[in-house]
């Protein structure tokens, strides 16, 4: 493995992961559905949420427990693409 191919975290380890998508009451249950596919041991209560100054859409951070660069890859992929989802990050 080169330099450039080594990570740059540590597995395994917590990694938040910020996501914002449009204020709609199917968007925070569809995150959160998706944080527990990738992580068995995702805590719900460690979820932050930040609405936006007039209300139209939320900022989520996901506290993940990250076990491999794969599984990050993979969720982002899969958030970024959920319809509901506006910016992963």
């Amino acid at each position: 493995m080169t330099e450039e191919q080594k990570s740059l975290i540590e597995y395994p380890s917590e990694f938040p992961i910020k996501v914002m998508g449009k204020a709609n009451p199917e968007y925070l249950p569809a995150i959160l559905h998706i944080a527990r596919q990738f992580d068995p041991t995702f805590d719900e209560s460690k979820v932050e949420q930040r609405p936006s100054k007039d209300g139209n859409y939320l900022g989520i951070t996901l506290p993940i427990t990250a076990t491999s660069r794969e599984q990050l890859d993979e969720l982002y992929r899969t958030l970024s693409t959920h319809p509901l989802v506006s910016v992963v990050l």
